[in-house]
């Protein structure tokens, strides 16, 4: 995976990375207390294995999910908030990603707690929908060859989609 670069794709965890961590805790007991206890020691487990993880900053893979890691309630101080953990899951992919988001989502209509956000608009117009960018989508398919099939017409792939 390392002969891929960081930034050609979104997520830059490719290359010095030999484990992926997921601190993960469950319970049965339906109570403050517990729920309180639980959370206490998954925390204890993190920071106890900061000497051993990555560093400066800190990483996370996104498919793991971590609101410790810091949040957004997409308001006004959504970017600032965001760059907290987008730096964690994203690294240097974080600013270069953003401006995507302004581009296709400037009204952040696609978000959630640890989302990408839009950069601040400061007074921007908001784009009409004539002039709303479009974002085009090719898919490159590789064709098959499969000696069980006649004629191989179900190993076909579909033309590209433009």
């Amino acid at each position: 995976m390392d002969e891929i670069p960081e930034s050609a794709t979104p997520f830059p965890h490719r290359a010095g990375n030999i484990f992926k961590l997921q601190y993960f805790a469950n319970w049965n007991e339906d109570d403050a207390a517990s729920d309180k206890k639980y959370v206490e020691q998954t925390r204890t487990l993190y920071s106890y294995m900061t000497p051993f993880v990555s560093k400066n900053p800190r990483e996370a893979f996104l498919n793991y999910r971590d609101l410790d890691i810091g949040t957004t309630d997409n308001g006004k101080n959504t970017y600032t908030e965001a760059m907290v953990y987008g730096v964690k899951f994203f690294k240097g992919n974080f600013a270069r990603l953003v401006k995507v988001k302004t581009i296709i989502d400037p009204e952040n209509f696609f978000r959630n707690e640890q989302s990408i956000p839009p950069l601040p608009s400061h007074g921007r117009k908001k784009p009409s929908a004539a002039r709303r960018p479009i974002l085009k989508i090719v898919t490159h398919h590789h064709q098959t060859q499969s000696p069980h099939l006649e004629n191989n017409r179900a190993a076909r792939s579909p033309p590209p989609v433009e």
